[in-house]
């Protein structure tokens, strides 16, 4: 089989196509024959050394950790109804960037009947973690909201729950492009981050008042000035790191206007729990009620040029890799 390795820290030419011995399943564990696997931002952070004291990998390394796919072969003590099925295999160290990956049965998720396999990969990690985040914050008709990044993958989900729970929505992204993408999810106006002064238009739009709820999908300075623009007694969701660091956000600061912080500590799930979270977030797209936006699918070979998209900014919504 194939694999996309990390030959070195660097910048996306250390991507390597490599050929692999096909990998054999042991006891408790199933083959996946990979269909789809998920691209993450993080992940071009840590391939260009980012991060060192929190992820330990090292290079040589296979990438990723949710790929989707079909059971091939199963292992000593797992049943054999695996045996075709559509999962999504995700683990520590999964190494998805592959033709073929090998999971403990206890990390597959089945993917339901009407969700494609791409709609499931692009799920994985964005749709529990919006669940999660929506979830601590008291949204609903009298709210209005302002998004962050609201044409990535997770923020286009909170797009769309928040218009569902009939907020005012307010999204953020930069150039036109990612704007109306943006305004076709739902949100009842956009602003242009790339704009010096688009919190003074967040401010116009709340005629002053600053907005309820933040999703922070940014983190940085463009998560510091949403800060900045969040009503007091107000709540503020710092899950975005994407700008390098999440939100510097000072306690005393946030103490003295009343406004209620929530980290992105708050919705990482127990490996116990995270399946069923995928589980639900699978049954809000069966269901009609959310859609992930996958903005561009690349050949698996093609590793190196997803992840320069993906670092340039250039993708709306999610990125996949196909086999």
């Amino acid at each position: 089989m194939h694999v996309v390795e990390v030959e070195r820290f660097g910048g996306p030419e250390v991507l390597v196509w490599r050929e692999r011995p096909d990998p054999v399943a042991g006891p408790g564990q199933v083959v996946v024959a990979v269909s789809v696997a998920d691209v993450l931002f993080v992940e071009t952070q840590v391939r260009s050394g980012w991060g060192r004291d929190f992820f330990t990998v090292e290079p040589p390394y296979v990438p990723g950790d949710a790929a989707g796919g079909e059971v091939i072969s199963v292992g000593e003590g797992v049943d054999a109804s695996w045996l075709g099925r559509r999962v999504i295999a995700r683990a520590d160290e999964l190494g998805a960037y592959a033709e073929r990956v090998v999971a403990p049965v206890e990390a597959l998720v089945p993917i339901p009947e009407g969700v494609g396999t791409r709609e499931a990969v692009a799920l994985v990690h964005d749709g529990p973690t919006a669940l999660g985040v929506f979830g601590n914050a008291p949204v609903g008709p009298s709210t209005t909201v302002l998004i962050v990044a609201a044409a990535g993958g997770m923020g286009s989900l909170l797009v769309q729950l928040a218009h569902a729970a009939g907020a005012r929505v307010i999204g953020t992204a930069r150039g036109e492009r990612k704007l109306e993408t943006v305004r076709k999810l739902g949100a009842d106006e956009v602003v242009d981050h790339g704009a010096a002064d688009w919190p003074d238009r967040v401010r116009e739009l709340t005629g002053g008042a600053g907005v309820d709820v933040v999703f922070d999908g940014a983190g940085g300075a463009l998560g510091g000035a949403a800060f900045a623009v969040t009503a007091d007694g107000g709540h503020f969701s710092a899950h975005g790191a994407a700008a390098g660091d999440f939100a510097e956000i000072g306690e005393g600061e946030a103490e003295r206007r009343g406004i209620i912080v929530h980290g992105i500590r708050q919705v990482w799930f127990p490996p116990q729990e995270y399946g069923g979270w995928v589980e639900r977030a699978m049954g809000e797209v069966a269901a009609g009620r959310i859609a992930p936006t996958i903005g561009a699918v690349f050949p698996l070979r093609r590793a190196a040029e997803a992840h320069a998209a993906v670092e340039a900014r250039r993708v709306v919504g999610k990125a996949l890799l196909e086999v």
